[in-house]
This record gives structure tokens, sequence and C-alpha cells, in this order.
């Protein structure tokens, strides 16, 4: 008989272990789905894992992994504070979406001005766009008790739906030829989130989400603050008892993850993609759930969860041009990090039994 027995204390071997282990499952299960899918699963593994970085167009590929990376972990920064203190926005996505069209508004209101204060602008309202959004369910959550998961999460579809208004309507470039999207952000120094070293990757995005990985550490361990807030996820009935405000936090928290959340779509919009369209959202949002469980909701274990899963990004890229996967099968490859990681954490609080328990 198999059965699971709590421990005393929770295991910190098994805490720090398991991301390891969840990644090495999910190459382990990865591989059969390729091998399912008529694929070698070795090839596949190395491709998404090695190529990218010591791979023939190695000098290529890695600075992709600052430009996929940088969204992923500001987003999922904001999201762990949130996790921290038991406030569950899985809203991000859509928060980055209305960080995007927000800030490229601001600056296409400009167009074709060329004037130094228009990206800083631009930052501004995507911060903005961000935080009003994730203020829907903080609002409703404290003042009527509703659910934030199920607001936020049903915020993304509204947002989504906005996008395609905008792109069809309000920010359609009116030099487009009828097709739907803004105009090209890239053609516009003034509004461009242009590389800082050129061939490098790096961008004023990379530049906030090392400033937010930074932010965060300091907040958490030598703030009162984010004593309040790792005092609210562990003990609630403890963080009233101290004093802490819980609508307050949650406002705090929602808050934080939204701005943080619409500057990755400010950076990504004046950046990498250029413009808004209707497919501008790839899923940052989602993936920087899983960034953030799997670097622990740590700061630095967020970055280095992050660039993790760029890798994983570009080398299923690769993989789907190179050996032909589709792309279903990379998204459920990157699914299983978080379903093993789920799985393989109650070994931090349970130890596996094997036999009858003992009767005293």
């Amino acid at each position: 008989m198999i059965r699971l027995e709590r421990r005393p204390q929770p295991s910190p071997i098994w805490s720090m272990a398991t991301p390891l282990v969840a990644v090495l499952a999910t190459m382990i299960a990865g591989g059969l789905l390729f091998a399912a899918l008529g694929k070698n699963p070795v090839e596949a593994i190395r491709t998404i894992f090695w190529d990218p970085l010591f791979g023939e167009f190695a000098f290529y590929y890695r600075p992709q992994l600052l430009v996929k990376g940088a969204p992923l972990v500001l987003i999922a920064i904001g999201l762990s504070l949130g996790f921290r203190a038991g406030v569950w926005n899985i809203g991000a996505e859509g928060q980055y979406i209305m960080g995007a069209i927000c800030g490229a508004g601001a600056g296409l209101a400009f167009y074709p001005t060329e004037s130094v204060l228009i990206f800083p602008l631009m930052v501004l309202a995507g911060g903005l766009g961000g935080w009003a959004w994730a203020m829907i369910p903080a609002v409703l959550k404290t003042r009527f008790g509703t659910n934030e998961i199920l607001v936020s999460l049903m915020l993304v579809y509204v947002a989504e739906q906005f996008l395609a208004s905008v792109s069809l309507g309000l920010l359609k470039n009116p030099e487009g030829f009828g097709f739907p999207g803004s105009r090209n952000l890239q053609s516009w120094d003034s509004a461009h989130n242009a590389e800082l070293i050129a061939g490098s990757g790096l961008h004023w995005g990379v530049v906030a989400a090392l400033i937010a990985v930074i932010f965060a550490y300091v907040l958490l361990n030598r703030h009162m603050l984010g004593y309040h807030i790792r005092l609210s996820g562990e003990a609630p009935r403890a963080a009233r008892f101290a004093g802490v405000n819980p609508n307050r936090l949650v406002l705090f928290c929602l808050g934080l993850s939204g701005a943080l959340a619409g500057l990755a779509g400010m950076f990504e919009v004046s950046g990498p993609s250029g413009q808004i369209s209707i497919d501008f959202n790839v899923g940052y949002g989602f993936t920087a759930i899983i960034v953030a469980f799997l670097g622990r909701l740590h700061a630095f274990g967020i970055l280095l969860a992050g660039g993790l899963m760029a890798l994983t990004y570009i080398g299923g890229d690769i993989a789907q041009s190179n050996m032909g996967l589709p792309s279903a099968a990379i998204q459920v490859f990157q699914g299983m990090l978080l379903f093993f990681l789920l799985a393989l954490d109650l070994l931090t609080n349970f130890r596996i039994r094997i036999g009858q328990p003992e009767v005293a």
C-alpha cells in the first residue's frame, strides 16, 4: 500500500530540488511525447535545450534569450509577490495586453513628432494601463468579496476583444492598406525600444526586469511590507493579529503585478513586436505563472526560471522549423513543466510510504 505521510516540517532539500527534478521529469515525459509523434526524442530535447546555446547558429539565438526572457521575468516578479501573500492574479495576460495598448496609444497620439519625452510617456502609460486593469479584480475583491482568480482570468478575454477592436479601429494604421494593426513603432525613433547594445538583445525591458528582480528581493527581505506579504501568505490569522490590512495588501499586490505586466506589454510592443495587432499577445502572462512557481517565488530563482522558459520558446521554434514538431506539442511540453512542478511539490510536505500504517 502506497500512502503519503505528512512531514513534521517541510523538507528544505526537496524544496530546492523540486524544480530540478521537475525539469528532468519534463524532459523524460516530453521525450515520450515526441517519440509518439514519430520524432527522435533525444534529438528533440537536444534541439530545444542545447542548440539555442551551443548550436551552429547560437550567436543569433543567444540574444533572443534576453528578448524572450525579459517579459516573462517582469510579469512573474509581480505575480510572485501576490502569490506570496495569497493573492492569486491569473489575469496578467490581460494586463499585459492593456499595457501594450495604452503605451502604444500614448505614443501614436504624437506621431510623427520626434521627442525624447515620448518614450518615457509610453512607459508611464503602459504601467498605468496594466495597473488600472488589475484594479478591477482588486476593487471587486475588497469591496464585494469576489474571487480575484475568476475575475482576473475573465478579464483576459475582455482585453483580447479590446485588442482586436483597436487593431481594426482606433489604432489602425491609416496607411496600412486596410490591414489590421497599428503603425510600426520600430520605424519611429522616439517610440522604438531599440537595443541598447547592437546585437545583444539588451533593451529597456531587460533593464526593467533586472531592476524588478532587485526590488522584489529587497522588498521581501529588507522591508516591513515584504514581511507583511510573507506573513499573510504563510499565516493569514497571525497577519490579522499583527495589524496587517488585508484589503490594502490585495490592492498593492494586484496593482503592482498589473503595472509590471503592463510595462512588459509596452516594452514588447515598442520593441520586438513593433506594433499592436490582433495576434500581439503570445501567452506571456500565462507562461509567467510557470516561471513564478519554477523560481519558487524567489526573485533570483525567477530570473533563472525565466531564462529556462525563454530557452524552451526559442528551442521550440527551432524544433518546429527543423524537425516539423507541431506548436501544440511545444505548448504541451511547457505545460508538463508546471504539472510536474506542482505534483512533485507534494514531496516537500509529505513522504511516500509503502506498506500498512503502523497501529499505535
